[in-house]
C-alpha cells in the first residue's frame, strides 16, 4: 500500500499556483509594454504631425450646420479615409454618428483609431464608456459579439 503524506498534494497545488500566477504576471506586463509602445508611437505620430502643421486656436470655433445640407452625409471612400489625418474638431454631427455606427458593427475600427491616434482620441470620437465595453469584450475572446435567432441555432 503506498502512503503519501498531506504536504505532497499541497505543495504541488502550491507549485502549480505559483506557476500560473508567475505567467498571468508575465502576459500582463507583456500587454503593457505592448500598450506603451503604441502610445509612445501615437504621440511621436502627434508630435510630428504638430510639428508639420500651424499652431491651431485653443477653443476651435464650431458653426452650426446649415439646414440646406443633406440629411446623410456623402459615403466617403476608406482609401480617403485611411490618407487623411483625422481632426474630431473638424469632423460633422453626422460623420461623428457614422463612425459611431460602423465602430458598432466592426470593432477593429475601435482598435484600428487606438493604434493611430490613442485611446483618449478613440474615447472622444466613440465615448468613453464604449472603448471600454470593447476592450473588455475582446479580452474575453471566446465570446461571440453577434447574435443568433432561435431559427439559426
Amino acid at each position: 500500500m503506498l502512503y503519501v503524506s498531506l504536504e505532497e498534494p499541497r505543495s504541488a497545488t502550491e507549485r502549480q499556483l505559483h506557476e500560473t500566477v508567475t505567467a498571468q504576471a508575465w502576459a500582463r506586463e507583456h500587454r503593457w509594454a505592448q500598450v506603451r509602445a503604441r502610445q509612445e508611437a501615437a504621440a511621436k505620430s502627434h508630435a510630428e504631425a504638430a510639428a508639420g502643421q500651424p499652431a491651431a486656436p485653443s477653443a476651435p470655433i464650431v458653426l452650426p450646420a446649415s439646414r440646406l445640407a443633406p440629411a446623410v452625409a456623402p459615403e466617403v471612400q476608406a482609401d480617403v479615409v485611411d490618407q487623411a489625418p483625422l481632426v474630431l474638431e473638424e469632423l460633422t454631427r453626422e460623420q461623428v454618428l457614422d463612425w459611431r455606427a460602423r465602430a458598432a458593427k466592426d470593432h477593429q475600427l475601435v482598435f484600428d483609431h487606438i493604434d493611430r491616434y490613442g485611446e483618449v482620441s478613440a474615447q472622444r470620437l466613440f465615448t468613453r464608456v464604449f472603448v471600454e465595453q470593447v476592450t473588455r469584450l475582446s479580452r474575453l475572446g471566446h465570446l461571440p459579439l453577434g447574435y443568433t435567432t432561435w431559427e439559426q441555432s
